[in-house]
């Protein structure tokens, strides 16, 4: 977004523009700035420089002379490497001795540490931009023989689009609707929650969800996939004992104890609530509750310590009919003129780093309808940006958020070293995102 707002201006990019805009509280020139001096440690150096060479330009003359609309240029636009527009996933993210790797390629490397089965097969899904799939799949099937004879695993790689009759339509922040420079009307994918029924769509027993941009070169991926295996381990025992319960409750044959053992694990160990009114209820009405209550889809959540990222968090949530559940809320759904929600926010222990393994299945082994556990009072609108513009998008409940509202939840907390997000270019400088050798 920087990058692409110092293209747009008719002034000169140089070392003293930026570093005068800066000193005057433009983000955006301060953000450049600190790319163009640390450009040479950014994975798509080596490429950048390439390209501009076939065009008879010197990159690194460029930067030496303070010069640097014609680097944004080659970096942002078609005439070169085309980043402001290709999403995140098609993007060199970590520079190795053997050449550079997209976030797409990490992922791929990354699965082998915690989705690997026994005859090291791994399997992946991507949910991409229609526009983007023939680049996605010309780089999978580029890149996916070489990485399984280095790595001894094999790929089984698909891919998903988010269906369109879920896009919005945009506004501008004066609430108009956003307009592109056609005249046209701006329609957006919905957010990630449309992606329920693409999730459904698998039919896998377990999924992992995190986001494409969190990954991290490979001095930190057994660590980071020590904690995925953790964390589906949870998974994978919390619902065997799920099972246990439900298979009991169901027979018919139900007492006291098995009650007890259902509502304890309900109401301490799913953080459930339970009525106030329950234990004066019939056996049979218990269990028909603690059936329901459980036979649902399941879901444990790594959650960071909170160091201050934009986004959410896990949260208490009161429903309407006084129920308390625990929800990952995002900062758009809380109410921006209530003092006492803002500080609530503030206050919070935790961020969400989106970092998920689920369970798709019930006891019998059939899916579950993902469309029964969505609470679509949590849909949000959240800024985003086109062309460097602001503007506002219409979101349907979040795919973590709203959509798994009637998910059964847990929330743990894991290292911060798992959650490396790059939300702006800048981000890609930060030392989790260097490699040894860099």
């Amino acid at each position: 977004k920087s990058p692409l707002r110092m293209l747009d201006q008719p002034e000169p990019v140089t070392r003293e523009t930026l570093t005068l805009s800066a000193e005057q509280g433009d983000e955006a020139a301060a953000e450049v700035k600190a790319l163009v001096n640390s450009l040479d440690r950014c994975a798509f150096y080596p490429e950048l420089k390439r390209v501009m060479a076939s065009k008879g330009l010197d990159l690194d003359f460029f930067l030496l002379t303070g010069d640097f609309k014609p680097v944004l240029q080659h970096l942002i636009r078609p005439e070169g490497l085309d980043y402001g527009n290709l999403p995140k996933g098609l993007l060199l993210f970590h520079r190795y001795p053997e050449g550079s790797r997209t976030a797409f390629e990490e992922h791929l490397v990354e699965s082998v540490y915690y989705t690997a089965d026994r005859l090291k097969r791994c399997r992946l899904h991507f949910t991409v931009s229609p526009e983007h799939m023939t680049c996605f799949r010309a780089l999978a099937e580029k890149v996916s023989s070489e990485y399984q004879r280095h790595l001894g695993a094999s790929f089984d790689v698909k891919f998903s689009t988010q269906p369109t009759d879920t896009d919005t339509i945009a506004v501008d922040m004066e609430n108009r609707p956003f307009r592109l420079p056609d005249g046209r009307l701006l329609f957006r994918p919905g957010g990630h929650g449309s992606l329920l029924r693409n999730l459904a769509e698998l039919n896998a027993d377990i999924v992992y969800i995190k986001n494409i941009d969190n990954v991290v070169p490979d001095r930190l991926k057994e660590d980071t996939g020590r904690w995925k295996r953790i964390i589906c381990g949870l998974l994978v025992e919390m619902q065997r004992r799920v099972f246990d319960c439900l298979e009991k409750l169901t027979t018919g044959d139900h007492g006291e104890e098995i009650i007890k053992i259902a509502e304890t694990l309900f109401r301490k160990e799913l953080s459930g609530s339970i009525p106030e009114e329950f234990h004066a209820w019939t056996l049979d009405r218990r269990a028909s509750f603690l059936i329901d209550a459980l036979n649902r889809p399941i879901r444990v959540c790594g959650m960071v310590k909170n160091e201050g990222e934009p986004g959410g968090g896990p949260f208490w949530v009161k429903e309407r009919g006084g129920r308390v559940s625990l929800q990952i809320i995002e900062s758009a759904q809380v109410d921006p003129d209530s003092e006492k929600q803002q500080a609530l926010l503030k206050q919070s222990t935790h961020f969400n780093p989106v970092d998920l393994v689920c369970a798709l299945k019930d006891v019998q082994g059939n899916p579950f309808d993902p469309d029964k556990f969505v609470d679509p009072d949590t849909a949000l609108i959240s800024k985003k940006s086109r062309d460097g513009k602001d503007l506002k998008a219409l979101e349907h409940p979040g795919l973590w958020n709203g959509a798994m509202a009637g998910w059964l939840t847990i929330f743990v907390e894991v290292p911060l070293y798992t959650f490396n997000p790059v939300k702006t270019v800048n981000d890609l400088l930060r030392p989790s995102h260097q490699t040894d050798s860099c």
